[in-house]
């Protein structure tokens, strides 16, 4: 990890893949990763750990499957919402938009139960970012 101040612009320019997170930087335990998204992900919840979503770019929608019943959340450009662990929940950006996620080293983006995973879902942890 670099000990360079990293411009999200340039992190963001340096790769197309959709669903395909890169580390920009980490913080105690956590990574701190870009995507660029579109399309939908998958139903899928993170058993131990909360999801933080920041959007950079575009809309990202998350639908929520929680105790009272299922709803979505529509997050703009500049919103931030936090998925708390154990909720099923599956992303979805019908224009496209580009996502920063903080999540504990070594989460994968399916998280620890999901539904069957579709060819355009890269399951990593994240990728290196190559800049």
């Amino acid at each position: 990890m670099s000990n360079q101040p990293v411009s999200l612009d340039h992190a963001l320019a340096s790769f197309d893949a959709l669903w395909s997170p890169r580390v920009v930087a980490h913080v105690n335990d956590y990574d701190v990763r870009v995507a660029k998204v579109e399309g939908e992900h998958l139903w899928h919840v993170h058993d131990d750990t909360d999801e933080f979503f920041l959007v950079l770019d575009g809309q990202l929608h998350i639908a929520l499957r929680e105790p009272t019943g299922e709803r979505e959340v529509v997050l703009p450009k500049g919103a931030v919402f936090t998925i708390a662990r154990g909720v099923e929940h599956k992303p979805s950006a019908p224009s496209g938009a580009a996502i920063l996620m903080f999540e504990p080293t070594g989460t994968l983006t399916v998280g620890d139960r999901h539904e069957e995973i579709p060819n355009h879902i890269d399951v990593t942890t994240g990728h290196a970012l190559g800049i």
